[in-house]
């Protein structure tokens, strides 16, 4: 029987709310085009015991438990709180980039060292390559062609142009700079746009496509995925997790979290505080006429993200449409508020004149995981548990999601590996003993950052 799901409500809050439940997906541009969702298995039921608990069923969650049902067969049980890939992975930008987390390769080499840096890169660039591999499996509306940083004030350039230098210098990459002219002639006519970096690493994808496939794959393998499931608490007793669920309880041997920006504080302590979900904004045009992409200068399906620190990030999609994003609101109740429309809106006339007044066919909302210090963990927290988790990604997960998910699979089995004492391996996530209050200074950030951005 058809599990009965409850209207999409889009003010939901990871930071101050319980898990939602059952609800349907947020009105995404990528939900509307993704097609029937793949079948799963409803909700879970009292007594349901498993070798392992994946909590979500994001990128994170299915690459994880493709990855120990497949190389290590083990049995996997999904719990998601709503349907299939409902929260970060149905609604960010698609965008695919040789990143994990919010720093750059050169504030890598001031934090841990060159080598350190070296090192972090390799193993990053190793999961890209291995996220393009499964892109190229699944259908999933890959546009290849690289990332483009670009300068919205002059100012910004000689920062990417040091970063250029450093990627090609340090870490042995061929990124190039672009000025303005050269961006416009190959590329796009953003009227902001003073100069770019150009990084050949970069794929577009449909993120929820991509994300059924994964979802097929892993109930191919004997995956379970429980929809409508939501873990409300864990209790661990006589080294077995009791996992809460409305449906009843759920046991498991090991638990591994993967719920992103979408982990709300109650489950268990070596979660609570560790992340501080920020909301993310979203938008889409309807299809442009050929005449008004060449109006507006759209040469290009390559992925764009600008010198802002609320950036903002859009691209050409495959049908002639034109997707943006950046940050705005700071709670779930405000999430709502037409301003953060209205804020893309500017966004996108600002960059494309021409484009004031075409009709926009969707927008929406979501919560992305920034982890405290700006970098993603993928470990054990407590040696003394069998638990484990994997977020932090800071927006940049769509690619290192799953790379993540694979290491992940192999923390749970206790694989050894030389990898085990990097940065985002060899700790926890740093906490914050005042979580929910950080949007009092998120606020105020948001209003330096706006200065430091348009105006100094």
């Amino acid at each position: 029987m058809a599990t009965l799901m409850h209207a999409y409500d889009p003010l939901f809050d990871p930071l101050t709310d319980a898990p939602a439940q059952s609800q349907q997906y947020a009105p995404t541009y990528w939900v509307a085009t993704a097609g029937e969702p793949p079948p799963d298995d409803g909700p879970a039921l009292d007594g349901l015991i498993a070798d392992v608990v994946v909590v979500g069923s994001g990128f994170t969650g299915l690459s994880t438990a493709l990855h120990l049902a497949q190389d290590y067969h083990a049995q996997v049980v999904v719990l998601e709180a709503n349907a299939a890939a409902w929260g970060c992975t149905s609604r960010n930008g698609g965008q695919g980039q040789n990143a994990m987390g919010r720093l750059y390769r050169s504030q890598w080499i001031a934090k841990w060292g060159e080598q350190t840096a070296k090192r972090l890169d390799a193993e990053i660039r190793s999961g890209f390559e291995y996220w393009e591999s499964l892109v190229a499996q699944f259908d999933c509306d890959a546009q290849t062609g690289g990332h483009l940083y670009t300068a919205h004030r002059d100012k910004k350039i000689a920062f990417l142009r040091n970063e250029s230098r450093v990627m090609n210098e340090v870490f042995g990459y061929k990124t190039r700079m672009l000025s303005q002219a050269e961006l416009r002639e190959e590329y796009v006519n953003d009227q902001e746009a003073r100069a770019a970096l150009w990084e050949p690493q970069g794929v577009g994808v449909h993120p929820l496509k991509l994300a059924f496939g994964y979802l097929r794959r892993a109930r191919q393998l004997g995956v379970k995925v429980h929809t409508s499931s939501p873990v409300l608490k864990v209790e661990t007793r006589d080294g077995l997790h009791h996992l809460h669920t409305p449906g009843g309880i759920v046991k498991a041997r090991k638990v591994a979290f993967a719920t992103g920006g979408y982990t709300t504080q109650g489950v268990h302590t070596t979660t609570r505080s560790k992340l501080m979900p920020i909301q993310s904004n979203s938008m889409v045009t309807r299809p442009l006429t050929a005449q008004e992409r060449a109006e507006a200068g759209l040469k290009s399906t390559v992925f764009i993200t600008d010198t802002r620190t609320l950036r903002f990030y859009y691209r050409l999609l495959p049908d002639g449409s034109v997707q943006i994003g950046s940050r705005s609101a700071i709670t779930g109740k405000d999430a709502g508020n037409p301003k953060h429309l209205d804020l893309l809106k500017k966004g996108l006339y600002r960059k494309f004149p021409s484009l004031e007044g075409v009709p926009i066919a969707y927008n929406w909302s979501g919560w992305v995981d920034v982890s405290h210090d700006m970098m993603p963990r993928i470990v054990q927290p407590d040696p003394s548990l069998s638990l484990y988790y994997s977020f932090g990604y800071g927006g940049n997960g769509v690619s290192s999601s799953a790379w993540a998910g694979r290491r992940l699979a192999q923390r749970i089995v206790g694989q050894d590996g030389a990898q085990w004492d990097l940065p985002i391996y060899n700790s926890p996530l740093p906490g914050h003993l005042f979580a929910p209050f950080r949007r009092l200074g998120q606020a105020m950030l948001y209003h330096w950052y706006y200065l430091r951005d348009e105006v100094i």
